[in-house]
C-alpha cells in the first residue's frame, strides 16, 4: 500500500521513523565512464513507513524543515552512510566515497560540522571516504556563513561537492565565493536537456573546472550518447540511470564488488556548413558521426599561439594507441606532446587554414607518454579546417591519420644508424598493465606491433604462456608471480627468457593499490638485457 501522509502525520511518526530505521538511505553509485569502474556514490534519503508505504522526499522534506526536524534526518544518513563503510571494511569488501546532503537547515541552528566529525570518529572512518553535498540554493542569501562551514569541513579533511550546480541563478557568484573542490553538473539543469547551445554550456562549464582544476560529476546521465558526449569533453565522471538507479543497501553491496560497469567564452561564429547546435548534440546525427564513422577526429582551438583540444571521438584515441583516454589529452596542453621543433609546422597549418578558409594537411611528431606503454615518438598526419571564430579564437575541425611506420619506411639511409639505435631502444622494451582483480592484460602498443598481441588479452598469464612468449619451463613461476600480485606484493624483478627464442629479458612488476591498500592494478615491463648491458657501458 502507498498513500501521501498528511503534514500532521509526517510529523507524528517522524521520531519513531528514525528509530526503527523507516528513514534510511538509497545509494546512487558514481562511475568513470571511461574505465566503467565505481568511484563513488550518493547516499539519498528515504522514508518507507510500514503502514503508508514509501513517501516522496519532495513531500516529507519540506515539511521536515520548516518544523526544523531535517537536522535530525540529516545526521541519521551521516550516520547509515558509516554503518555502511564500516560494514565494508570489517568484511574486506571494496570501498568507495560515499557523499552526503548538508541542507540550509543543518548549518543556520546547529553544530552540524562538529557532529558530523563525531559520527565518523565513532565508528573510524577515514575522512577520505565521506564527502559533503551542499545544493547551489542553500548558499543563496547566507553565502558567508556557507563558506565558513565548508573551512571547518576542510580542516577536518573531508571533500566537499557543490549539487545541482547551474540551477541557480547566480552559479558563477556562488562558485567563486565557495571553496568546492568538486562540480556536480545536471545535464537536466536546462529546459531540453543539454543538446544544441545546452552542449555548448556544458562544455564551458568544463572547461572552466578544468582551470580551476575542479572534478566535474556529471548527474542526470540516461543514455550511452550522453555519457559519451561528457567522455569526449573531458569529463568522465558520472551519475545516472545510464550505469545505476538509486538502489537498497543489500544491492549496492552486491555492485561495489563488481570491478567493471557495463554501461564561458565569447559567442563563436560558425562556418555555414556547420550546424553548432547540432554538433553539441550528444542525440544527434552529427555527433553519431564524430563519434562513430569519420576515423581519428578532434575539435581544438587556437588563440594567439595558444592551443587547447575541446572534444576528441574514441577513434582518436585508438589511433594515437598508447592506452591514454580521451581526459588525458582533453585535459593536457597540445603543445606538450610535440617534438622540439614540430609545433612550428603546426602552427604554420594553422595559419594557412585561416587563411584559406580550407583543408590544410601536415605531418608532425610528437611524444607520448602513459604508465603502461612508456614513451613513443609517433608521427601524426593531421587534416585541418576552420570552422568559426571567437575574436582572436579560432575553432578547427581535425582528422588525424598515425603515418609513423609511413616515416620510417622513407627515411633517408644516410640516418640508418640512428634509426637502427631507434628501433633497438623501443622494439627491446616492452610494458603492459594488468588488471589484477579479473585478470584482464593491456599491452603497450610494441607488444601489439612486435608479437602480434591483442589490444586485450583476458585470464592473463594464460594467453602468454599458450603462444611461447613464457617458455613453458618457467610458467608456473610466472603463474606464481600473479597469485602474489593478487595478495600485495609490491614488486617482482628476475630475469626470464622470453619467446620461443628464448632472449633474456629484465622482467619487472609494479602494484598499484586503492585508497584502502587493495591491489588493483600491475604495471609490468620487459627489458632485452643486451640493451641493459649497453645502458650500464
Amino acid at each position: 500500500m502507498q498513500k501521501r501522509m498528511s503534514e500532521k502525520e509526517l510529523l507524528s511518526h517522524f521520531d519513531e521513523a528514525l528509530e526503527k530505521g523507516y528513514i534510511f538511505a538509497y545509494y546512487q553509485p558514481q562511475f568513470n565512464h571511461s574505465t566503467g569502474r565505481m568511484i563513488g556514490a550518493e547516499a539519498l534519503m528515504r522514508w518507507v513507513d510500514p503502514k503508508y508505504g514509501m513517501q516522496y522526499p519532495s513531500d516529507f522534506i519540506p515539511v521536515l524543515e520548516e518544523q526544523d526536524l531535517l537536522y535530525k534526518a540529516d545526521i541519521k544518513m551521516v550516520e547509515v552512510a558509516c554503518k555502511l563503510l564500516r560494514f565494508c571494511f570489517d568484511n574486506h569488501l571494496p570501498v568507495v566515497p560515499i557523499s552526503f546532503n548538508m541542507s540550509r537547515n543543518d548549518i543556520y541552528k546547529h553544530e552540524y560540522v562538529e557532529e558530523v566529525e563525531k559520527i565518523r570518529d565513532y565508528y573510524s572512518i577515514p575522512v577520505r571516504y565521506l564527502r559533503v553535498e551542499i545544493t547551489e540554493t542553500s548558499a543563496i542569501g547566507g553565502t558567508e556563513l556557507v563558506a565558513a562551514v565548508i573551512e571547518k569541513f576542510h580542516k577536518y579533511g573531508y571533500i566537499v561537492e557543490m549539487d545541482d550546480f547551474g540551477s541557480g541563478y547566480s552559479s558563477l557568484n556562488i562558485l567563486k565565493d565557495l571553496n568546492v573542490d568538486i562540480i556536480k553538473l545536471d545535464l537536466k539543469f536546462l529546459d531540453g536537456g543539454s543538446g544544441g547551445r545546452g552542449g555548448i554550456i556544458i562544455k564551458s562549464v568544463v572547461q572552466m573546472a578544468k582551470w580551476l582544476k575542479t572534478p566535474v560529476i556529471a548527474e542526470g546521465v540516461e543514455t550511452a550518447k550522453q555519457a559519451d558526449f561528457m567522455n569526449s569533453i573531458g569529463c568522465n565522471y558520472l551519475q545516472g540511470y545510464l550505469y545505476s538507479k538509486p538502489l537498497p543497501e543489500e544491492q549496492f553491496l552486491e555492485k561495489i564488488q563488481i570491478t567493471i560497469h557495463e554501461t564561458m567564452t565569447p559567442t563563436t561564429n560558425y562556418s555555414d556548413e556547420f550546424d553548432v547546435d547540432k554538433f553539441w548534440d550528444p542525440e544527434s546525427f552529427e555527433t553519431m558521426i564524430f563519434s562513430n564513422f569519420v576515423g581519428g577526429a578532434a575539435i581544438f582551438s587556437y588563440d594567439k599561439g595558444d592551443m587547447e583540444l575541446i572534444r576528441v571521438n574514441k577513434k582518436y584515441i585508438e589511433t594515437i594507441s598508447m592506452n591514454l583516454s580521451e581526459k588525458d589529452f582533453v585535459d593536457t596542453d597540445p603543445a606538450t606532446f610535440f617534438a622540439p621543433g614540430e609545433i612550428d609546422v603546426f602552427v604554420e597549418t594553422i595559419k594557412k587554414a585561416i587563411v584559406s578558409h580550407d583543408e590544410e594537411i601536415c605531418d608532425t611528431w610528437r611524444t607520448f607518454t602513459s604508465r603502461c606503454c612508456g614513451k613513443e615518438d609517433i608521427c601524426i598526419r593531421t587534416s585541418m579546417r576552420l570552422i568559426g571564430n571567437a575574436e582572436s579564437e579560432y575553432i578547427f575541425y581535425a582528422i588525424i591519420q598515425n603515418v609513423t611506420a609511413e616515416k620510417k619506411i622513407y627515411a633517408s639511409m644516410a640516418d640508418s644508424e640512428k634509426r637502427f639505435k631507434y628501433a633497438f631502444e623501443h622494439s627491446n622494451t616492452y610494458a603492459w598493465e594488468y588488471m589484477i582483480d579479473n585478470k584482464e592484460m593491456r599491452p603497450c602498443f610494441r607488444c601489439m606491433r612486435d608479437l602480434g598481441l591483442p589490444p586485450l588479452l583476458k585470464n592473463y598469464p594464460e594467453p602468454a604462456i599458450e603462444v611461447g612468449i613464457i617458455p613453458f619451463d618457467y610458467a608456473d613461476m610466472y603463474r606464481d608471480w600473479h597469485k602474489q600480485l593478487e595478495k600485495g606484493t609490491e614488486s617482482l624483478e628476475a630475469i626470464i627468457p622470453l619467446t620461443k627464442q628464448r632472449i633474456p629479458f629484465v622482467v619487472k612488476y609494479t602494484t598499484e593499490f586503492d585508497d584502502n591498500g587493495r591491489p588493483v592494478k600491475a604495471y609490468g615491463s620487459a627489458t632485452a638485457v643486451a640493451q641493459n648491458l649497453e645502458n650500464a657501458d
